[in-house]
């Protein structure tokens, strides 16, 4: 991947224009198949090239067909078709990053290798998302051992916080932290107090140590290019600038990046460089994890969290967070044993606490597992996923509805709060799955559904707090390791400090604002270096061998969205496995579910959902109306990768077939192309 002159690229490519071969240089070339290239010449195939309209096209290049060509941010992209590979491929939520992932793969490395030089590049080109000042959760398949490994980047509490953190400046002054954005929990997002300790770089260099072929060093040059040489603003990333304007004046550094000197956003399309970040991510590449959570960078961040006021055109007062250079410097990744379960003929991986995605996912698969869901399948199925029935929606959103009110309950990080009864294995036992799902009706909704009650669980309170600045990639090797890895800075443009080329978080506005209610203390409330509960279900799914034990692997998925990633997560498994439709198909599915209460979701986005006259022209919203459901329509932006792993059609080996959200800017490239 490195060291790559301009002459050597423009002989893998002699028909790419001049002007792109400075960003192209950046990926490389290499492999073996033989297709048609653009000019209807015969050429040596490369991997990870998209296909375009006239034939061939890479990514980056600004050549028709393009996928990171920028263009304006749209609810919904149609026509996307599933991508096949022979041996390995890459899912993200940006084209740019999917195309680093790709090119790690094929130069030989690892899925984890791809996940690192893909983290490193989406922190640049979407970092309204995720990047090096978030968090992540990740789970691998060794496919040599059958290993399942989940690891946990999330962010921690400084050590100083104590449970009205983020409520009051201090025990003497009790009002809600600055600057006040008129809701409290709003006030504490934009301040100190909502930053936790970042964990994700610590995150990819133990998942790298356990599993990178690649050299850790070489895996962030395409970032580093890409940040010094500079990018086109994509649709997403203006329109999240856009939306932040006034919250990124109050951070000199931020507002000088995001905004032009007028301070007016800075636009789709136009070319930006950041090259602190370059530099930042060099220190790292060189020195490891630990030159950025000690040394100058980790000052840098600390410096940021204490910051008592800024602005550009206004001085504003800040309320600084407490933590501490040795919170950056004890900081640990943590191994941790996966949640798996049976579902129908798969068994189905997901991540424990601190994130509830693997519980709530398994549960509420679980519940639906005394449905007969084939019966229920859409009964029109096309390019787009097709219109899921009535009675689908209804039993997913039924069985969300019991798992959410045991996750709001009962789930935190379980350092610091046991679940109820023997933990995770009583929460997802079968006979108390069938006893939830029991409490369903196929005529009326449950509306609000109560959580569940388990021996010897303490007397809790109940909070559902999430925000959904979030991310995914999924990546299949072609030695047969899978990563999923659902990465995070919390909200839109996270807490808006900025420093050294990035973003901070504001992930601890994750825990409950109150540290409890009238039912008791909340399970997901703060504590010194407490990690705060999730929603990220990167999903790994194994067909289940004639013995029952967990046979090859089949699929993997996973999504943004705050909350709302367990039900993007669901709806996409349900339609691969119960409604047999392919990767992509799965993933662009109408969006649908509840978090619980009487509204069920139904993304009004997809072209399959008629919202004229407020909805009441839509056969599936007048249905779930009937039952009791409270229905909203508005669009839902999840962001699913998926990857499945199917048979080819003519008995050869099996083939990999990626499918990206049609809701993002999302891209699969892979060995081969459709």
């Amino acid at each position: 991947m490195t060291g790559m002159t301009h002459s050597d690229f423009y002989s893998c490519r002699p028909w790419l224009a001049a002007s792109a071969l400075s960003l192209l240089a950046l990926w490389g070339c290499g492999g073996s198949s033989s297709i048609s290239s653009p000019a209807g010449s015969s050429s040596t195939l490369q991997p990870c090239l998209q296909r375009s309209a006239s034939g061939t096209v890479v990514v980056g290049s600004s050549l028709p067909g393009d996928p990171a060509i920028p263009e304006p941010q749209s609810g919904y992209r149609l026509g996307l078709q599933p991508v096949s590979a022979e041996s390995f491929m890459a899912v993200t939520a940006n084209p740019l990053a999917t195309q680093a992932g790709c090119a790690v793969l094929a130069s030989g490395g690892s899925a984890v290798d791809a996940a690192v030089a893909v983290q490193a590049v989406l922190g640049l080109v979407e970092p309204q998302s995720s990047g090096l000042g978030g968090g992540a959760f990740m789970l691998t398949y060794n496919a040599t051992t059958q290993a399942v490994q989940s690891y946990d980047g999330r962010e921690t509490a400084p050590a100083a916080a104590t449970e009205d953190y983020l409520r009051y400046v201090s025990a003497t002054d009790r009002t809600n932290p600055l600057p006040n954005l008129g809701q409290s929990f709003l006030s504490t997002k934009a301040s100190g107090r909502s930053i936790g300790t970042p964990g994700a770089v610590r995150m990819l260099e133990l998942a790298h140590q356990d599993h990178g072929r690649k050299p850790w060093a070489e895996l962030f040059q395409p970032g580093i290019k890409l940040a010094s040489d500079g990018f086109p603003i994509s649709g997403r990333m203006a329109s999240a600038i856009s939306g932040a304007r006034n919250d990124l004046l109050r951070d000199p550094e931020a507002a000088a990046y995001f905004l032009n000197p007028d301070y007016t956003p800075k636009a789709l399309g136009t070319a930006i460089r950041n090259p602190a970040y370059a530099t930042t991510l060099g220190t790292i590449a060189q020195g490891g994890a630990n030159a950025f959570y000690t040394g100058a960078i980790a000052q840098s961040i600390v410096d940021k969290i204490k910051s008592t006021s800024g602005g550009v055109t206004s001085t504003v007062a800040i309320t600084p967070g407490l933590t501490e250079l040795s919170d950056l410097a004890n900081y640990r990744a943590v191994r941790r044993t996966p949640v798996c379960a049976t579902y129908r003929t798969t068994w189905i991986c997901g991540m424990g606490p601190p994130s509830s995605g693997g519980i709530a996912v398994a549960q509420t698969l679980g519940i639906l597992e005394n449905f007969d869901m084939a019966a229920v399948a859409p009964q029109v199925v096309n390019v787009e996923g097709g219109k899921p029935s009535v009675q689908g929606v209804h039993l997913v959103s039924e069985a969300e509805r019991l798992a959410y009110a045991d996750r709001n309950k009962y789930v935190a990080d379980t350092d610091f709060v046991s679940l109820p009864g023997s933990g995770v294995a009583a929460m997802i036992d079968k006979n108390y799955l069938r006893s939830r799902a029991a409490l369903i009706s196929t005529t009326r909704s449950l509306g609000a559904a109560p959580a569940g009650t388990f021996a010897s669980a303490a007397v809790l309170g109940s909070s559902s707090a999430e925000g959904r600045g979030t991310t995914h990639m999924s990546i299949v090797d072609k030695y047969g390791n899978v990563v999923v890895m659902t990465t995070t800075i919390e909200s839109a443009m996270g807490s808006f400090h900025f420093t050294r080329g990035f973003l901070l978080n504001n992930q601890l506005t994750d825990f409950s604002f109150e540290p409890s209610d009238a039912a008791g203390p909340i399970a997901n409330r703060i504590a010194p270096l407490k990690r705060p509960r999730s929603s990220m279900a990167p999903t790994l799914v194994f067909n289940r061998a004639a013995d029952g034990t967990r046979g090859e692997f089949l699929m993997a998925t996973g999504s943004p969205g705050g909350a709302a990633i367990i039900q993007f997560v669901v709806k996409t498994l349900v339609s691969a496995i119960d409604w047999k439709l392919n990767a992509q198909q799965a993933t662009s599915m109408v969006n649908f579910g509840s978090a619980n209460g009487p509204t069920t979701g139904v993304g009004g986005e997809h072209p399959s959902i008629d919202i004229s006259n407020n909805g009441l022209n839509d056969p599936l919203l007048n249905g779930l109306r009937s039952l009791g459901h409270t229905v909203s329509f508005a669009a839902q932006s999840s962001g699913v990768s998926t990857i499945i792993r199917t048979p080819s059609a003519n008995g050869s080996p099996a083939v990999l077939a990626g499918g990206a959200d049609p809701r993002r800017e999302g891209l699969a490239l892979g060995d081969a192309l459709p």
